[in-house]
């Protein structure tokens, strides 16, 4: 069936509607999933001064204008008849939004790839809210902890996956964009976002910086045997957690350069081998902020 524009519309707003009485605040998206309002600042003098998110109280401001109050969203689509989507915001109560985004575009199969992370750091994803997007990719939908904020990233965690956190949004099903229609996976459309993982949620969240860094790394030492012994002394179903712990640890007080072939080594002598393990020490330095 052929939709008009207008028909679009419509349809677009009784889908918003409806998320927003789950609780979902939205905004008005165009077929090119981008805020369908511009901004009303695009015309001022001084474009480098201080952002405004909405406080002078006009629509255009992106997903911070995104809200639950079915009055202010029938004003926002009617300020954008062209609107044929809606976006969700991520980050928000009381859910907390987080997207994970399955892409199919980069050659790579990120569903995979989401598999073998879990499978390395020992999570299960929840069963949740999936959303198909037109290109044949997945989001899922993933809660997290009110106190926690999940920046937006692009293919941070693994190539393929992007992450839809704190200032992002993502397509509500039901929208038509220029390449199809934003669609429910069959049996999700009833549930509830799942709690994200711990284990997921921690690769999510950027650990905080140190205040001033180790103007000289200190050597491996003590602390380090330490960790190449706790390695080794994994047992079969530990090695990869053991392991990540340790990275982790060494990574955090500047010593992981140093300890990454003694780790490795350590991690051979446990059974794995030197792919895994150097994937996994890669994917600590990632978790504590620094280039593997």
């Amino acid at each position: 069936m052929a939709y008009t524009d207008r028909q679009a519309t419509t349809l677009a707003l009784a889908h918003a509607l409806s998320a927003a009485e789950r609780g979902l605040s939205v905004i008005p998206l165009s077929r090119t999933k981008l805020p369908a309002l511009r901004s009303p600042h695009r015309d001022d003098p001084d474009p480098a001064g201080p952002r405004c998110h909405g406080e002078c109280g006009r629509f255009g401001h992106g997903v911070y204008d995104a809200s639950t109050d079915p009055v202010r969203i029938r004003e926002m689509f009617a300020a954008a008849p062209w609107a044929t989507g809606y976006g969700i915001a991520c980050g928000l109560p009381p859910y907390q939004l987080i997207g994970v985004d399955l892409d199919t575009k980069s050659g790579t199969n990120s569903s995979t790839a989401l598999r073998e992370l879990a499978l390395r750091h020992l999570f299960t994803i929840p069963e949740t809210v999936v959303v198909r997007t037109p290109s044949g990719g997945r989001h899922l939908w993933l809660t997290g902890p009110p106190d926690v904020v999940v920046p937006n990233s692009a293919g941070r965690l693994a190539p393929g996956i992007d992450i839809r956190g704190a200032g992002g949004y993502l397509v509500g099903p039901g929208s038509r964009t220029d390449h199809g229609v934003y669609t429910t996976a069959p049996g999700t459309a009833h549930l509830t976002p799942a709690p994200c993982p711990p284990s997921l949620l921690r690769l999510l969240v950027p650990p905080p910086r140190p205040p001033h860094p180790h103007p000289n790394p200190p050597d491996a030492g003590d602390h380090g045997r330490g960790l190449i012994q706790f390695v080794l002394s994994a047992h079969e179903g530990q090695r990869n957690t053991r392991l990540f712990w340790a990275a982790c640890r060494a990574y955090e007080n500047g010593i992981g350069p140093a300890l990454a072939d003694p780790l490795t080594e350590a991690a051979l002598g446990t059974g794995l081998s030197e792919r895994e393990a150097r994937a996994t020490i890669a994917s600590a330095a990632r978790m504590t902020g620094h280039r593997p």
